[in-house]
């Protein structure tokens, strides 16, 4: 086992700023299938145990998401990731699938819920890692994200339509690159490592 400067861990900490505490432990309860193990004014704090985690929700006043990607959880294969899912929307969450998508330069099936403060939360297994570097173009859609790596000649008109339908700011980015017959630069918030 390795340890952290000769210490075992017991845990990994992760301190999320909320805008609504109680929304966000509705949203947690369900996502973990636990209760949390402190709430106070503003605060609350989850004692997962299976993966080691000590998540605590700070009430604070913000505008954006702040330089937050996602936060994720990787299990050991793709029924574990179905397993979770289909425990997600049990629970209430809305998930969306990205299955065989390339991410990190890895193979992945995955899906996906969103906090109260979009804060996108990933359930993985990696199929095959450490693939070679290539463009990966990920736009928002009305489902989610698309991602294509630039080889996907076939999906480029589905991209181009996608895009249409994106946020202003992300179609010119887009819009750009993908009319140039090369794939897009990540989107910030797309989801896409």
């Amino acid at each position: 086992m390795k340890t952290l400067n000769g210490i075992s861990a017991l845990k990994a900490h992760i301190a999320l700023n909320v805008t609504n505490v109680a929304k966000s432990i509705e949203f947690y309860s369900a996502m973990l299938g636990i209760e949390p193990s402190k709430v106070r004014r503003g605060y609350a704090k989850f004692d997962v145990a299976n993966p080691p985690l000590n998540l605590t929700l700070n009430e604070v006043p913000f505008g954006e998401r702040g330089a937050l990607s996602h936060l994720g959880i990787q299990v050991g294969s793709t029924a574990d990731v179905l397993a979770v899912r289909e425990g997600w929307r049990e629970a209430g969450l809305k998930t969306h699938d990205e299955m065989g998508t390339n991410c990190c330069y890895a193979i992945q099936d995955k899906t996906w819920v969103h906090d109260p403060d979009g804060n996108e939360w990933e359930v993985f297994v990696v199929l095959e890692d450490n693939l070679a570097e290539s463009t990966i173009c990920c736009v928002p859609t009305e489902n989610g994200v698309a991602c294509v790596t630039s080889s996907a000649a076939e999906t480029r008109s589905d991209v181009k339509e996608k895009v249409a339908t994106a946020p202003a700011a992300a179609t010119m980015a887009a819009a750009a690159v993908v009319a140039e017959g090369a794939c897009c630069i990540p989107i910030p918030g797309s989801g896409c490592c």
